[in-house]
């Protein structure tokens, strides 16, 4: 072997140690810029399920959708966006939590032509969920929606137990980055998982 062959070997293995290095650094570098884009559209995709839900007030007063497809049918979502942080791109959906049935307090019901509600009572209803949505929330999966008397999806979050790296609303993991409607950024809801037994 010639001794010109012998720099050019050590030329070579020096330019794959480089490029090795190199790799080690950029490669954790763009993992975090991706999963940093990916929390941008986690946050913008949430927020339109929670407009979609807003527009959908606005056209049925005191009534919140059952399922998805509703808000597509309302024209209140132009499509349905999927969990970017989820590996099958699927919600968990936030739920009104109904009230202990001891707290529960029974409005008298008027009702106008094809029971429709009237303004009193519509207003006393958007008020009480309102309320009741920022101190308890039913977290479920989508695939129990069927199982549940009468959903009431007021918003999503993501099914992700991944720590982020963006804080939001003071939240370091995608399953507590709550999007839902009349939420107050200042308060944390008390969550109530599906299956999990309800505090009276």
């Amino acid at each position: 072997m010639k001794k010109s062959d012998g720099y050019t070997i050590l030329l070579l293995m020096f330019a794959v140690f480089v490029m090795s290095i190199g790799l080690m650094i950029a490669v954790p570098v763009w993992q975090t810029q991706i999963q940093r884009e990916k929390e941008e559209e986690l946050i913008f995709r949430g927020k339109q399920y929670v407009e979609a839900i807003r527009l959908f007030q606005s056209k049925k007063p005191g009534a919140f959708p059952r399922d998805f497809e509703e808000l597509i049918e309302e024209k209140c979502l132009r499509k349905l966006f999927e969990d970017p942080m989820s590996p099958d791109g699927k919600w968990n959906l936030i739920l009104m939590s109904q009230a202990p049935a001891s707290s529960r307090t029974r409005q008298p019901t008027r009702r106008t032509t094809r029971g429709s509600r009237t303004r009193d009572q519509a207003t006393t209803q958007r008020s009480a969920r309102s309320a009741l949505s920022v101190q308890r929330v039913l977290i479920a999966p989508q695939a129990a929606l069927s199982a549940i008397d009468f959903p009431q999806i007021i918003g999503v979050v993501s099914a992700s137990t991944q720590n982020s790296i963006k804080i939001y609303y003071e939240q370091k993991s995608y399953d507590k980055w709550l999007f839902f409607y009349g939420q107050d950024p200042n308060k944390m809801p008390e969550i109530i998982y599906y299956g999990q037994k309800e505090n009276n």
